[in-house]
């Protein structure tokens, strides 16, 4: 019993079938079940029997089962208990580990992009961004691809609003337009040691349940990894969008 849980046994197999129910999978036919979460037919038979008895899966009228009410009501527990932060926090964290990068997730405050969370692999980077840091959006990824998603005419006095802050003059407003309408047009934004020479930031935006984008997620890192392995610029793009869209799902989205 115990070798069996050191390999991830009986708990991996419970998990990987809850997963595969809720992704929509059948039950009804054992062998097919057995054969997509890759066990033998007793234990998948033995297994649905456990989750059923224990509330995580429910039988359907029909045949079948979907995820069970208490599994629903821990679920819905454990996300009462959180907020913005919380689940940002948590997703920012394994992006970064993911990629090898900064983490970051960003909101806007006025015409000011605030970082609200920070977090850091083992790997050199050298960054004045930290947790409060205010900057304006236009200037930085996670900024630009909140502020470009404000009415296009609020875009000038969101700039205007921005000069008191010494580095809002880097740029004119005709180049942060032009940036703002690049980064409404796609959907991650890339700045490439434009910010903080030698890093490169890659950002999405995270939407609540209205639709409105409510903060940004972003990675930052030592800008020669492009240059020397550039596919690598799809793969973090992949992972920085699907953090965005998970953060958004559990808003709401």
């Amino acid at each position: 019993m115990a070798d069996d849980e050191l390999k991830g046994g009986a708990v991996a197999r419970a998990f990987s079938l809850l997963a595969y129910v809720a992704g929509g999978g059948a039950t009804g036919n054992l062998s097919a079940l057995a054969r997509d979460v890759g066990m033998n037919r007793i234990t998948a038979a033995r297994l649905l029997a456990t989750l059923e008895d224990e509330g995580m899966l429910e039988a359907l009228p029909h045949g079948g089962h979907r995820i069970g009410v208490r599994f629903l009501g821990l679920a819905a527990d454990a996300l009462g208990q959180d907020d913005l932060i919380g689940h940002g926090r948590r997703l920012v964290s394994l992006l970064s580990k993911q990629v090898c990068w900064s983490g970051y997730m960003v909101e806007l405050d006025g015409p000011f992009a605030v970082y609200l969370v920070k977090e850091v692999p083992q790997t050199p980077l050298v960054s004045n961004i930290r947790p409060g840091s205010r900057i304006p959006a236009y200037l930085i990824a996670p900024g630009r691809v909140l502020m470009a998603r404000l009415p296009r005419a609020s875009w000038r006095a969101l700039y205007d609003a921005a000069q008191g802050d010494p580095r809002g003059a880097r740029v004119t407003f005709e180049e942060a337009e032009g940036m703002l309408l690049e980064a409404a047009s796609r959907e991650c934004c890339w700045s490439l040691g434009a910010f903080e020479t030698g890093i490169d930031a890659c950002a999405a935006p995270v939407f609540d349940a209205s639709g409105e984008a409510v903060a940004a997620i972003s990675v930052a890192g030592a800008g020669f990894r492009l240059r020397e392995r550039p596919a690598d610029r799809g793969i973090i793009e992949d992972a920085v969008s699907g953090a965005a869209k998970r953060l958004s799902a559990l808003l709401g989205a």
